[in-house]
């Protein structure tokens, strides 16, 4: 299923994240997973919430830099070589995956793989 991922740059200093989630909690807004990057001057936060434009919204009053991505999310069995057998489908249709973060769905039996592809649409037909 291909969904929207709210990406936000921000300086790499203390208190960037905080404020992300102050701003998010303040509009009644849930994050579901998110992922964190850096560099020695910024950092890369991405996030799925569960009010997307609510979220962008917020986030942009704030005064955020906030860009929207389409991602693909995958369930699979939380097992070891649940995401294994996802991969081989991938490789086996040369699929070219840009960064990847996962979580799990409670204490239940699975996980959500979150995907940037160069291409969706090709990595949508592998997995049909």
């Amino acid at each position: 299923m291909t969904i929207q991922q709210i990406s936000i740059f921000l300086e790499n200093r203390p208190g960037q994240l905080a404020a992300i989630c102050r701003t998010l909690a303040k509009a009644g807004v849930n994050i579901v997973t998110l992922s964190l990057a850096d560099t020695a001057d910024f950092g890369i936060v991405r996030l799925i919430v569960d009010d997307h434009a609510k979220g962008v919204r917020a986030l942009t009053d704030a005064g955020f830099a906030v860009r929207e991505t389409d991602v693909v999310t995958v369930t699979v069995r939380n097992t070891p070589g649940g995401m294994a057998e996802l991969m081989e489908k991938f490789d086996a249709a040369g699929v070219d995956i840009e960064y990847s973060y996962a979580y799990a769905l409670g204490a239940g039996n699975e996980a959500v793989l979150v995907f940037r592809f160069k291409d969706n649409a090709r990595a949508l037909a592998a997995l049909a």
